[in-house]
This record gives structure tokens, sequence and C-alpha cells, in this order.
């Protein structure tokens, strides 16, 4: 945790980063939003993967259960899917 001048000091390194060296900052920002992404997609499929034995080894209310995550995580994915494409 950074103390109250150590955060606004770095926030003026990234404002003055951010407008000397756009392209660089786009670049770094881009990796960010990729990484969530992949992260997103990772939880799609192990969920995906493992509705089937969680309905049959837990019951229907638990299938029922990660059928609800499931159709959460696909709006969520919906909605911000321009950020990692």
């Amino acid at each position: 945790m950074l103390s109250k001048e150590d955060q606004r000091r770095f926030e003026q390194i990234t404002r003055q980063l951010r407008e000397s060296d756009p392209a660089f900052f786009a670049r770094l920002d881009s990796r960010a939003r990729a990484r969530r992404g992949r992260w997103l997609m990772l939880l799609t499929i192990v969920l995906w993967a493992s509705l089937p034995a969680m309905t049959v080894l837990a019951g229907w209310l638990a299938g029922a259960l990660c059928a609800v995550v499931l159709v959460a995580n696909a709006a969520v994915m919906w909605r911000f899917r321009r950020r990692w494409l």
C-alpha cells in the first residue's frame, strides 16, 4: 500500500507517461485488457465443463446455480466484448 504522497507521485508519473508516450501507454493497456479476457474465457470454459458433473454429483440445485453463474458470465463477456477483442 502506498502512502498518499507516494500515490500522488505515482499518478503524476503515470499522467506524464501517458502524455509523453501515448503509444507505449496504449500498448500496456491493451495487454492488461487481453489478460482479463483470457481469465474470463478460462472461467467460462471451467464452468461449462463442470456444469454436467456438478449437476450429477451435487444435484439439480447446484447445477441450476452453476447455470445462473454461466448466464451472468456470458452477460459480462457480451457487455465488455470490445475491451479484449
